[in-house]
């Protein structure tokens, strides 16, 4: 089995690279950057440190690096069983001409066995957005052969890489936990079992879990952090009133997450506990400038502290953790941040209700309104 990975960064290295190698797989890596792929090819192996409340070392040898426009790339892909990314999912749109040659190749030389792209990116249907664009770079006849012979997954991931400097360049650092959910239907042949992958039936399931469980949990943290100049995420757990918040939020979110998608609540519970020991590893140095950054992006409608809210409403369960969330981001004040300049700016002049009802899709008139005004008082007394 031969899996490239497009992307030699600390996420391809240190989070899919390492399990692709783990469970067996021929790993190539493929990238753009000339001294790191020497590196690669000159030393066959690197190490990944495990940096957190429990800390070791996982051993990843016998990989290669090929240049990710070059034909090499091309050869590479015709024959292999598995593409995952870890680039970004701006950079997709140069990895798409590289894979559409791989499979005109391999309809060229006849190929039958399926290939799966999975594109491991920060960002919603990944993989679909990959499929566009190669499909878009292919002849009729390679794109409906295409159909039945490549598959494109989409996934969720979820793994930090702490700030810890490495003596090996190719080494890397990361946090113990990740998850990688994988849309199990859209593999072409036989799902790949593979240790640290989960096919699941449901991904959004599982991209919504990650945003209003971790995402909202973070941002509930900065945001209470930042009103009490703490600095980390860390920091803000050990304060035994911030971390009540946090947790509460984050259980009442899950309480609409286990409504909405029949999650087992103990094993949700389960989940909430591990992501409030990520948020204390002492190796993380998670600020709160930098998490709670883009404070409208994060109190708009569909994102992590609006629509768990509304949820939570939705299904009559409590939410006043959530509230309180809600009127710490709105005290959000970092002159350094375009958003929050505009946020409080529109706060002083047109008012707090009529700042609420522009971003966050709730509208005028709605009790709603009064409800997160009083939270807004009401944070600033804890």
């Amino acid at each position: 089995m031969k899996a490239i990975q497009f992307g030699a960064g600390n996420i391809g290295r240190g989070f899919i690279g390492a399990v692709l190698s783990q469970a067996g797989y021929e790993l190539v890596f493929a990238d753009v950057v000339e001294e790191l792929l020497n590196q690669i090819n000159e030393r066959k192996e690197y190490t990944v440190h495990v940096s957190d409340h429990k800390s070791y070392d996982i051993h990843i040898k016998g990989v290669r690096a090929v240049n990710s426009g070059s034909l090499d790339a091309v050869r590479e892909i015709a024959d292999a069983d598995l593409v995952t990314t870890a680039v970004g999912l701006r950079i997709l749109k140069f990895v798409a001409p590289t894979l559409a040659k791989g499979i005109t190749a391999r309809k060229e030389a006849g190929i039958e066995k399926p290939l799966n792209v999975i594109a491991c990116e920060n960002g919603l249907k990944a993989s679909s957005q990959l499929k566009m664009l190669v499909n878009s770079l292919l002849d009729a006849d390679t794109a409906s052969w295409a159909v039945s012979h490549v598959g494109y997954p989409d996934a969720a991931v979820d793994r930090i890489v702490p700030p810890v400097r490495c003596d090996i360049p190719l080494d890397v650092a990361v946090e113990e936990y990740f998850e990688w959910d994988v849309e199990r239907s859209s593999f072409v042949g036989e799902v790949p079992v593979i240790n640290g992958m989960t096919p699941v039936n449901n991904l959004l399931a599982y991209v919504e879990r990650k945003l209003f469980t971790l995402n909202t949990g973070h941002a509930t943290a900065a945001y209470l952090g930042k009103m009490k100049g703490i600095a980390t995420i860390k920091e803000c757990v050990e304060n035994p009133a911030i971390a009540a918040i946090v947790k509460g939020a984050m259980q009442q979110s899950g309480e609409g997450l286990v409504r909405k998608f029949d999650f087992d609540p103990t094993a949700h519970a389960a989940y909430i506990e591990t992501i409030l020991r990520r948020f204390s590893n002492p190796y993380l140095r998670d600020e709160c400038d930098r998490v709670g950054r883009e404070p409208l992006r994060k109190l708009s409608p569909n994102d992590r502290l609006i629509l768990p809210m509304m949820t939570a409403r939705e299904y009559r369960l409590p939410y006043d953790k959530l509230l309180l969330a809600i009127g710490a981001a709105l005290h959000f004040d970092n002159p350094q941040d375009p958003q929050s300049v505009e946020m409080l700016s529109s706060i002083k002049e047109e008012g707090l209700e009529a700042t609420i009802v522009k971003y966050t899709g709730i509208h005028a008139g709605e009790p709603l309104l009064k409800e997160i005004a009083e939270a807004y008082k009401a944070v600033e007394k804890i």
